[in-house]
């Protein structure tokens, strides 16, 4: 390949022979070839035109600042061609990416778990119309384990350092071991698409996958109507004024950490705020001296947090204590609560763990734990395969898992015939 500006080529890779110790390891390039973030007008054209002159398809990464910052953009993408080499792109710095999208509107795009990804893409305007996601394509596949580093390792034979996964990609300037590490998770996805892309094919997956990477590209995110409920420990709070101050300071914490474009658990964690709500301090001398209330905004933004708490005793309008919701039981209480319902889950559940057996793909893909539940506890009528695919169809289940699963989980649904059996005859002498 031709390596794009200050890129260093792709390793070498091979088939790791028996007596090899270890994989070939990935190391940092020569001083004199430093990678080089594109961050110009000018640069980032010469880029397009690069990519533009390589052939098939485009391997896409993105590096986001996650528990860093508020936001979930973008702070580097990496794109890789054959025939062009490998792009870093600054996304903060460049703004409009139109040229690139339309470019790469038509092609197939490479990426791995895709659907961590996706919105930060297209928060730029980078939006695929068809996807090859290898970690999905490996579970697809049978492998033991999905992660970029263990596939590359099996597949390709290369060891690949994984050191900066959860780095602060907001950092300006980037050292240049992140830029090693961010340019090499796009430079081997070609060649790990097509081991992939192989297995999948010898194992007549191809059309499994098909359906699973247009679902990922289809998967809208939900919207939580009332995101403060997601506070670790907010269960502890039993009362509704509790529940409204533990909101107000979600609030305040939230607005603030916008503002800033800080992560809000970077400046006061969920159980300071639980505690405060549980607590309810009167006055903010209070307040500061609860040694729970922690996090380097607890004490320089003190008047934000108390101003939080009275506003939530002031609240006239109160959260609901448990609020409706369509979610089912945890299984592990349907025995009690509905026992036609436990049986036919757990009936159902290892006939399809028998099918994930056979075809070599984990439960989970073959068929999503929640919606066996909901069939489970609420069966179509009449439950026969066509319903059982029926419902599965509402609740989202793609073709070929109403294929695989349906008629497996109908006749499991139907309970057994009993057989009468006789006690045995007592041989005790009385």
């Amino acid at each position: 390949m031709t390596p794009g500006p200050g890129v260093p080529p792709t390793p070498p890779s091979a088939e790791p022979s028996p007596g090899d110790a270890r994989p070939e390891v990935l190391r940092e390039p020569e001083p004199h070839s430093p990678l080089h973030v594109i961050t110009t007008r000018d640069e980032f054209l010469f880029a397009v035109a690069r990519l533009a002159a390589g052939d098939g398809p485009f391997a896409v990464d993105a590096e986001r600042a996650s528990g860093f910052r508020y936001s979930q953009r973008a702070y580097l993408i990496q794109i890789f061609r054959r025939g062009s080499g490998a792009f870093l792109f600054d996304p903060p710095a460049i703004g409009d990416f139109s040229e690139l999208a339309t470019l790469m509107a038509d092609e197939e795009w490479i990426l791995h778990a895709a659907s961590q990804d996706l919105a930060c893409l297209r928060e730029v305007g980078l939006d695929p119309s068809r996807i090859f996601d290898t970690e999905l394509g490996a579970r697809l596949a049978g492998l033991p384990r999905v992660g970029l580093g263990p596939v590359v390792e099996q597949l390709l034979g290369i060891h690949l350092a994984k050191e900066h996964s959860a780095a602060d990609w907001s950092t300006r300037p980037l050292p240049q071991s992140w830029l090693v590490y961010a340019a090499l998770d796009v430079e081997l996805l070609p060649e790990l698409r097509d081991k992939i892309g192989e297995i999948l094919d010898a194992a007549g997956k191809t059309a499994v996958a098909e359906q699973e990477f247009a679902a990922v590209l289809a998967r809208q995110i939900p919207v939580r109507e009332e995101p403060w409920r997601r506070l670790a420990g907010l269960h502890a709070l039993r009362h509704v004024r509790n529940l409204a101050v533990a909101r107000s300071l979600w609030n305040a914490r939230d607005d603030y950490a916008r503002e800033i474009d800080t992560a809000p658990g970077r400046l006061v964690p969920d159980g300071s705020l639980v505690a405060a709500a549980r607590m309810l301090p009167t006055t903010k001398r209070e307040l500061s001296a609860m040694k729970e209330f922690t996090g380097r905004a607890s004490r320089s933004q003190l008047d934000r947090w108390f101003a939080a708490i009275e506003r939530g005793l002031a609240e006239t309008e109160l959260p609901q204590l448990r609020p409706p919701s369509d979610t089912l039981p945890p299984p592990r209480v349907w025995a009690e609560k509905n026992p036609e319902a436990d049986g036919r889950l757990k009936r159902a559940r290892a006939a399809v763990a028998v099918v994930s057996e056979t075809m070599e793909i984990p439960m989970e893909n073959l068929l999503t734990p929640e919606l066996l539940r909901r069939v489970a506890w609420h069966p179509p009528e009449p439950a026969d395969a066509a319903g059982v695919a029926d419902a599965l169809r509402a609740l989202g289940a793609r073709p070929w898992q109403l294929d695989a699963t349906a008629q497996v989980i109908a006749d499991a649904f139907v309970v057994p015939p009993q057989s009468a059996i006789e006690a045995p005859e007592s041989t005790s002498s009385e």
